[in-house]
This record gives C-alpha cells, sequence and structure tokens, in this order.
C-alpha cells in the first residue's frame, strides 16, 4: 500500500477511509494553511515524523502481527497529531509514535481473538493483506510465523529489540513495563523462538 497520510498532515478520524496519494489525493484533500503558528509547527513536524518512521512503524506492527498494518500506523499519526501540543518534542513524539503503535497492535490482536471465539467458523489463520505479505521477504517468512506463535509480550520485546535495535529503556517506555520485565520477556522469547526455529529444521 502506498503512503496513506499526506506530507501535508492532514489528520485521519478514527473509521476515515484512507486515500492514497498523488495528484488526485491533493485535489481531495486541499492544503489547509492555518495562520496559527502553533499549528503550522504541528502540522509541519508530523509531516516530517511521517517522513521518518512511516516505513518502520509499518514494518514494527507487520512483525507484532496486524492484520492491517495500514490501518494501525495511519491511527496511530492520527492520535500524535491530536495530542501534539502535549508532546512538544521531537524525541518523545518519536517514543509516543511507536508506543502507540504497540498498544494499538495488541488491541487490535486481542480483538481479533475474541470475534473469532464467537464466531461460528473461526478461521484457523490470521487474515492477511497484500501489503502486509509484501512486507516480508520470502527468506523471512519462516521466522516471522514462529514470532507469530509467541506470546505478544515476548513477540514485542524481540521485535523492538531485534528489528528496530531499540535500547531496554526505550523498549520499557514503548511496552509500558520495566526495564527488568524487558530483560525477561526478550530472554524468555529468545529460547522460545529459538526451540521454534530448531523444531522446524
Amino acid at each position: 500500500m502506498r503512503r496513506t497520510i499526506r506530507s501535508t498532515a492532514v489528520p485521519l478520524s478514527a473509521g476515515q477511509p484512507v486515500v492514497n496519494g498523488g495528484a488526485a489525493a491533493d485535489k481531495a484533500l486541499p492544503r489547509q494553511v492555518s495562520a496559527d503558528p502553533v499549528e503550522q509547527e504541528r502540522e509541519a513536524a508530523v509531516a516530517l515524523l511521517f517522513d521518518q518512521h512511516y516505513a518502520s512503524m509499518l514494518r514494527l506492527a507487520a512483525l507484532l502481527g496486524a492484520d492491517d498494518p495500514e490501518n494501525i500506523v495511519a491511527e496511530a499519526y492520527y492520535q500524535i497529531y491530536r495530542k501534539w501540543r502535549r508532546l512538544r518534542d521531537a524525541d518523545s513524539a518519536e517514543a509516543y509514535l511507536r508506543s502507540t503503535v504497540c498498544n494499538l497492535t495488541r488491541m487490535r490482536i486481542r480483538h481479533l481473538q475474541v470475534a473469532r471465539r464467537h464466531a461460528e467458523a473461526p478461521s484457523a489463520d490470521p487474515v492477511t493483506s497484500a501489503e502486509n505479505s509484501a512486507l516480508l521477504r520470502d527468506d523471512q517468512r519462516v521466522l516471522v510465523d514462529a514470532l507469530q506463535q509467541l506470546p505478544a509480550r515476548q513477540r514485542e520485546a524481540l521485535v523492538l529489540r531485534h528489528w528496530l535495535g531499540l535500547k531496554e529503556r526505550e523498549i520499557a517506555a514503548a511496552m509500558g513495563i520495566s526495564p527488568g520485565s524487558v530483560k525477561t520477556h526478550t530472554a524468555r522469547g529468545l529460547a522460545a523462538l529459538t526451540q521454534a526455529m530448531e523444531a522446524r529444521r
């Protein structure tokens, strides 16, 4: 999927359909120029945040198991746009965005689990979008499949540590847990992942 948020930083409301980029999107969503310097600063900052981190946030949501990573990330950017006045700092904004993607993905997975339990004919495999599948190379699929079988917290800790290369305190902030718990989840997740990969050989 192409980028769903334009660099003009037009926010998406919850449930609002996503518009693809390009000339048509520019006509459909004309740039709103605000005379308020604070609003101009927010729009520029969120646009820059999008340009710098959209791809990594999309990959993060996919690796955490989101069936719709594009919408997860779009919602995360919408939330940070709404709450920008409280942040006012690029470093805290990136951390908040990462934490929001983790939380939204976790909530989405829980929702799907509940929905499947109440469905008459639950599907054995989660429905994944074509965009989600395209994010992962063929040689990564076995590893990612094993990763998806881990408990959510272990999966998050491993993805944040080994795919994004975050430090323990950054992982703790993103997951909302202590650095000690990060160590525990990372160690257990790595051991379980290693065991799962060896069993597949």
